[in-house]
Formats: structure tokens, C-alpha cells, sequence
């Protein structure tokens, strides 16, 4: 049975990918900083599913306690067969001579500090064992730049940048990489950009249907689930009423 080791699985697209991997019988270390939320998913997994789901919570942008945790793994967890890069945000949209440097520095250490972290303790992992697969999920804003988005799209133009890179340097050794890149997506995502603003978090949604969390889940499992001389490498997910970062079509 294949482990998978998902990061940011308290919410949103990590939850909906944990879910979805037990489904196809894959155990999963499920990762994130709200215990609480970690405890309630695996007793979720675990009653649904045969899969059996290990809880190991740290922050991500800590380089320390990335590998102190993943460093404490019981050795039968250890072996980490898929390695999916969820964790990540956006804080705050502000133009750039009045943007936020606790904001810019939040979404750099999440979003491209965190992911290389990650990946750097996991890896070594899969390239002496010749086999592997990282995902890692990027975004249409690493495609594209918006007005009072620089930072944000930065970050994860970055994560494009890094998942090509990790291709070649792991194309010796068997590791498939895959980047996915939503469009706009109903979760948490927007609350936490707005610093918990329900109104204007809400209004990004409405006048079209946006992407849930399940629709990117799926992906990932098409991605995971080919056989191993298939590489998913790039894949960008959109609602059907968008059309790029900043273009929709709403109704009325």
C-alpha cells in the first residue's frame, strides 16, 4: 500500500485530496497546524475507509520543525510513496506600494518556503528508492499576474518554476512530478485573503460557479493514479466562466 503525505489537509483542496486518496487505498500522513481539524479527518478517513491516516501537525514555514516532524515519523510511516505540496495562500489584495510585509512574508515562507522544506526532507527518500511522485498545487496566478496581486502571483509563479525545475533534477531517479493549477476555487481560500471578511470573500463567487475543492481532488488522483511511465506534468483547472486570473463571466 502506497503512503501519501499531504500538506494543508485542514480545509479545502488538502482535505478534499485526503479524502479522495483513501478512497483509491492510500494510507495518508496528513499534515497542517489546527490538530483539532487533523483528529476530526482521520476519524472521517478511518471510518469510511480501509485506509489508515497518521496526524502529524507543523507549520510548514518553520524549517526546523518541518524536519524535526517529518524526521519523528514511525519507521513503517517513513517511506513517502507521494508528496502532495497543498499548503499555501494569499493574504491580502493591495497594490504594491501599500502592500502588507507581514502579508508578503506569510505568503512567501507558506508558499515557496514551505513547499521546498518539504520537499527537500522527503525526497531523498524517493531518489533512493528510485521511484516517487511529488504534486504540487500551483495556480493561474502562476500563469498570469492580476492588478494588487503581484506578491500572490509571484509565489506562485515560482511554484511553476520549482515543479519544472524538480522534474529535471529528479528525472534520473524515476520521480514524477505534477503541477496543479486551479482557477478560481470555493474554499477557505478567499476568507484567509480577506482576513476573514465574509462579505467581500463571499462576493469573489458570485454571478458564476466556481470550482469546489472535489474538482481539484480529482485531478490529483488522475494524476497519482497513472501507471508509472505516465507523467502528468501540468494542469490547469478552470471553471468554465473563466477565462484567465481576471476574466469571468458573470450572470446579471
Amino acid at each position: 500500500m502506497k503512503t501519501a503525505l499531504v500538506t494543508g489537509a485542514t480545509s479545502g483542496i488538502g482535505k478534499a485530496v485526503a479524502l479522495h486518496l483513501a478512497k483509491e487505498g492510500i494510507r495518508l500522513v496528513i499534515n497542517g497546524r489546527r490538530t483539532e481539524r487533523l483528529t476530526e479527518l482521520k476519524s472521517e478517513i478511518e471510518s469510511a475507509h480501509p485506509s489508515k491516516v497518521y496526524v502529524l501537525p507543523f507549520d510548514v514555514r518553520v524549517c526546523g520543525e518541518v524536519e524535526r516532524a517529518l524526521n519523528s515519523l514511525p519507521e513503517a510511516w517513513k517511506e513517502i510513496d507521494i508528496l502532495v505540496n497543498n499548503a499555501g495562500l494569499a493574504a491580502g489584495l493591495d497594490p504594491l506600494h501599500q502592500g502588507v510585509i507581514e502579508d508578503w512574508e506569510r505568503m512567501i515562507d507558506t508558499n515557496i518556503k514551505g513547499l521546498l522544506y518539504v520537499t527537500r526532507i522527503v525526497s531523498p527518500g524517493m531518489v533512493a528508492r528510485k521511484a516517487g511522485h511529488i504534486v504540487n498545487i500551483g495556480s493561474i496566478a502562476g500563469r498570469e499576474v492580476y492588478p494588487h496581486g503581484s506578491v500572490y502571483c509571484a509565489t506562485k509563479h515560482a511554484v511553476d518554476a520549482l515543479s519544472r525545475g524538480m522534474r529535471m533534477d529528479f528525472l534520473p531517479y524515476g520521480i514524477r512530478v505534477t503541477q496543479i493549477c486551479p482557477g478560481a476555487v470555493e474554499t477557505e481560500f478567499s476568507l484567509v485573503r480577506f482576513k476573514d471578511d465574509r462579505r467581500r470573500a463571499d462576493k469573489v463567487y458570485e454571478g458564476y460557479t466556481s470550482l469546489v475543492a472535489d474538482d481539484i481532488a480529482r485531478a490529483v488522483c488522475y494524476a497519482v493514479m497513472q501507471p508509472p511511465h505516465v507523467d502528468i506534468q501540468d494542469v490547469l483547472v478552470m471553471p468554465a466562466a473563466q477565462a484567465g486570473a481576471g476574466m469571468f463571466y458573470k450572470n446579471g
